[in-house]
């Protein structure tokens, strides 16, 4: 009896030390949990910040590089049209017009008018006359050199056209809207614009 007495305080003692240990190294490990978290925390933080400013980064780069090429397509197209068109008319019009050239800027009739203008308007006669039409004049008015109303026979209106435009799709416009205007029981005008690509008006 005597040594168990003596025994279980220093069990009791042993415990108690033990458990004081225990709560020590949970405490320690609390504290190393709760410092690897912070810091892990702060490295996501950082990550996060890096991977928004590479997304910002690429996107106003790839905004720029879409804006550039656009451009760039842009200018290589209308350079690309009007070197098309240059070469179109200089090997596929052979003819010279035959029908009577105003211009209006000028004093004598043919005084300003271009090889070109001569050029495109002699394509212009021949599609017109494709299409069943007689072209019987052609005016360039004072307040421009690259515009053009042509007359034809049996109408009072002309057709404005323009010689950055291919010839032949010009005259399909103004067939096209001729034979609307016919369909809707209407035969005079004044004039028909064919100037802008896709688009023909009238008047």
């Amino acid at each position: 009896m005597g040594e168990d007495s003596t025994s279980a305080p220093k069990l009791a003692k042993r415990s108690a030390h033990r458990k004081s240990q225990i709560m020590s190294g949970r405490t320690i490990g609390a504290k190393r949990e709760h410092l690897e978290t912070a810091n892990e925390r702060a490295a996501a933080r950082k990550k996060d910040k890096q991977k928004s400013a590479l997304r910002i980064f690429f996107t106003v780069l790839g905004f720029l590089a879409l804006a550039a090429i656009l451009v760039a397509l842009y200018f290589v197209f209308i350079k690309q049209d009007d070197v098309n068109y240059d070469d179109y008319v200089a090997t596929t019009t052979t003819k010279e017009p035959t029908i009577e050239i105003i211009d209006e800027d000028s004093s004598s009739t043919g005084g300003k008018i271009t090889s070109r203008m001569k050029q495109y308007l002699g394509r212009v006669e021949e599609c017109f006359k494709e299409r069943e039409y007689q072209p019987v004049k052609a005016v360039i008015p004072a307040s421009s050199i690259r515009e053009v109303h042509l007359y034809l026979e049996g109408y009072d209106g002309f057709i404005k056209m323009i010689i950055d435009r291919d010839p032949a799709i010009s005259v399909e416009d103004a067939d096209r809207m001729i034979r609307y205007l016919a369909e809707q029981g209407t035969t005079t005008f004044s004039y028909i614009d064919v100037r802008i690509d896709g688009k023909a008006y009238w008047q």
